[in-house]
């Protein structure tokens, strides 16, 4: 309390932590347990290790975590960055309760992926966004948020990237039609992380993501994978609390919306 004005605070004023009933103790433990989880945590494993009694609980943690994990100053990519774009399947199991019973629906989401090539071999940091499709509206802004102005951008044959040269972007075409080298070969560090983030969709969340809450799933695979060398898996606990106290409160109606706010 100020003795000046009487003005009543507390120490998670202005962080992801503002207003919780939940004691910090169970946060400290659920952050801790969910960075030293190599593939990640589902809710229902994060309410089981914590032993709380509500899933909700547990929900919200994870959601609000997620927000932290993107810090808004974070350096762009650069060098060689590949590009590109794949489906993700993700399975609605929230669909309204009939007469016949619940009933899941899969829907295929469109995510634009770029990767640092690292030379001679070797992948570096990656971006990850949802997109409504695949024209040069939808891609070229992530191309220009990802990737900083001197990058080289090498992508497919998509007519969507020919504006990048326009922008001051070097870029790189590789046409896969007809091309002799396949194009997992031509282009492996997109491949690669496609595969990874569908195995960890499917794996570590059994693939029932719910289509409009994607956003924030992305931004928890990219934190993990940007700190997969990580030597200490400490560190990365250092950098979600360092990240938590810096984001702003979180309401559960915040945490329940469907897109990830826009960037400023």
């Amino acid at each position: 309390m100020c003795r000046s004005c009487r003005h009543q605070t507390s120490v998670t004023t202005g962080t992801i932590f503002e207003k919780t009933r939940t004691p910090l103790r169970v946060w400290l433990a659920g952050a801790w347990y969910a960075t030293n989880q190599k593939l990640g945590v589902s809710a229902l494993g994060l309410q089981r290790v914590l032993g709380r009694g509500s899933y909700q609980t547990a929900w919200t943690m994870l959601r609000r975590f997620r927000r932290a994990m993107v810090r808004p100053e974070r350096e762009k990519l650069h060098g060689l960055v590949e590009v590109d774009e794949t489906y993700l399947a993700l399975t609605d199991r929230q669909l309204p309760l009939t007469a016949a019973g619940r009933k899941s629906k899969t829907t295929k989401v469109l995510v634009v992926m770029a990767v640092e090539i690292h030379q001679p071999k070797g992948f570096g940091r990656i971006r990850l966004r949802r997109v409504s499709d695949d024209s040069a509206a939808s891609v070229i802004p992530f191309v220009q948020e990802a990737g900083d102005a001197a990058a080289v951008v090498r992508t497919d044959g998509s007519a969507a990237y020919l504006g990048l040269k326009s922008l001051g972007y070097g870029h790189e075409r590789k046409v896969m039609l007809g091309a002799e080298d396949a194009a997992h070969v031509a282009m492996p560090g997109v491949h690669r992380v496609a595969s990874l983030v569908k195995r960890w969709i499917l794996g570590t969340h059994q693939g029932s993501v719910q289509p409009d809450q994607l956003d924030f799933y992305l931004d928890e695979f990219v934190f993990r994978f940007n700190r997969r060398a990580s030597r200490s898996r400490g560190m990365l606990f250092y950098r979600l609390m360092e990240q938590a106290v810096r984001t702003p409160p979180v309401t559960y109606a915040d945490v329940a919306r469907k897109r990830r706010p826009p960037q400023a």
